[in-house]
């Protein structure tokens, strides 16, 4: 077999593969490929596998095994069935051994920071929500955070970078993309590869604030799960800038499997979201931080804000979505 090379991790039955382990079930039990779970794009000779939600960029599309061009096999894990909790605490604890935490304050990334026990990285403007809470959660986690202050000029140089990465060029995608853009900066020159997210709660357990009103909170539900694709891949191409990549435990195929079981109604109501996740986090967390509704990253961090002003300093006063565009043309060449 020539070199097989490993994008991201891999594991089975929630014990985590080493190289060499991987290499003898690509050559003894290539079968049992299909039930790796991970975040992962894996080659070797003529063929590939990626992981089933496809959170590692790689050529093919998500949760295939390709040899030669052709689909040979899915990616298809399984393991038993397990509680909510037992499945956050599982796909958190394999993504744990390295890396650092992104930590906004809100329940989502303070109850993936609570069970990994790693440092943390906090980003946003002098001031701004985003700091304060994850200041907060993390004095009240008793975690070591960094605490990053980013500034306008620093937004306005990153922006043609951020734009020229991302697929999709408008301004939400740029607002989320450049808070991320600088936490995966301070992770690259951290030496951290991974950057542990809580990418995926909002959409699995009901978290926009849209879920209050909506009459087709199941539909809806399913159409931005869906949507997540394109998320990941924006935002894996901006931690690719800065040689990381954003592992998402959310996203384990465990943690969506027991999400999806939970009725929808039993997720919004009331005048709360994410009911489910808030609960598992009252047993891990304080109250207050399981209880929070935090502000979404762009708005939280100050960034909105900030390209909001760069816009119309750029004489782009009506649409945000004009100054995005003439950004593009400038980056081609236009």
């Amino acid at each position: 077999m020539s070199t097989l090379t490993l994008n991201g991790w891999m594991e089975r039955d929630g014990h985590r593969l080493s190289i060499p382990g991987i290499e003898r079930l690509v050559i003894d039990r290539p079968d049992e490929l299909s039930q790796c779970g991970g975040e992962f794009f894996l080659s070797w000779d003529s063929c590939s596998a990626r992981d089933l939600y496809g959170i590692m960029e790689g050529t093919g599309p998500k949760g295939t095994i390709l040899c030669n061009g052709k689909a040979t096999g899915t990616i298809a894990p399984t393991a038993p069935e397990m509680t909510l909790e037992d499945a956050i605490v599982t796909a958190v604890r394999l993504r744990s051994d390295e890396g650092v935490v992104a930590l906004s304050g809100g329940v989502d990334s303070a109850l993936v920071a609570a069970l990994a026990r790693r440092e943390c990285v906090a980003v946003g403007l002098e001031g701004s929500h985003d700091l304060k809470r994850a200041k907060a959660a993390a004095d009240s986690l008793g975690l070591d955070c960094t605490f990053v202050t980013i500034h306008e000029e620093e937004i306005a140089s990153a922006l043609p970078i951020v734009v020229r990465a991302i697929p999709e060029k408008n301004p939400v995608n740029a607002g989320i993309a450049l808070t991320l853009y600088f936490v995966a900066h301070w992770a690259g020159e951290h030496g951290y590869q991974r950057i542990i997210t809580g990418q995926g709660a909002d959409e699995l357990f009901g978290g926009y604030s849209r879920y209050l009103t909506t009459e087709t909170l199941e539909e809806d539900l399913v159409r931005d799960f869906t949507g997540l694709e394109a998320q990941v891949r924006r935002d894996q191409a901006v931690a690719a800038l800065h040689g990381a990549y954003f592992s998402m435990p959310y996203m384990d195929f465990r943690v969506v499997r027991a999400a999806r079981a939970i009725p929808a109604a039993e997720k919004v109501q009331g005048g709360r979201r994410k009911i489910p996740l808030r609960t598992v986090a009252e047993r891990h967390i304080p109250p207050d931080l399981a209880g929070y509704e935090k502000k979404a990253m762009q708005y939280g961090s100050g960034v909105w804000a900030t390209l909001r002003k760069l816009a119309r300093k750029n004489g782009y006063k009506t649409s945000m979505q004009d100054y995005i565009d003439h950004i593009s043309r400038v980056e081609h060449g236009h």
